[in-house]
């Protein structure tokens, strides 16, 4: 009976965790230093620039454990980051249109690594997103990390 009650508590915990979405901020307002530790005597990893969309994984204290477009894992202060969401362009050349729809006007080509701020959270297949020259429109969620 012990065994088959861990293993219902194990699969209730694994499938709770998965219905939880993923929490997303961005570096802000200046550039910040990831550590390989949470504290700043920790060695330094990386230093994030201003506006980069990061995966929160875990918060312990002042200091959040989070995860980059890469995959890679660092921690950071939590005071570094920002409520504000960006995505970054996860593929080559990605057409952003003036509406979600293929036919649709093309507003610009991002390049791979381009940072664009998201306007509507609400993950679908395509997502509203403005460029820092202001142009506004849509992207194909497939073509952009951070959602």
């Amino acid at each position: 009976m012990t065994i088959s009650r861990f293993i219902a508590s194990a699969v209730l915990l694994l499938s709770s965790a998965q219905l939880h979405a993923f929490e997303f901020k961005t570096v802000a307002p200046n550039v910040a230093i990831l550590y390989d530790a949470p504290s700043t005597k920790g060695g330094k990893l990386f230093v994030a620039p201003r506006g980069m969309p990061v995966q929160v994984v875990l918060t312990y204290g002042d200091w959040v454990k989070v995860r980059d477009a890469t995959g890679d894992l660092a921690w950071l202060e939590q005071r570094s980051l920002s409520a504000r969401r960006n995505v970054v362009v996860r593929t080559p050349n990605a057409k952003v249109r003036a509406a979600a729809d293929d036919a649709a006007p093309l507003l610009m080509t991002a390049d791979k690594g381009v940072v664009l701020e998201l306007l509507d959270p609400q993950p679908a297949s395509w997502i509203r997103v403005r460029h820092r020259d202001g142009i506004t429109g849509y992207i194909k969620m497939v073509d952009a990390w951070g959602i």
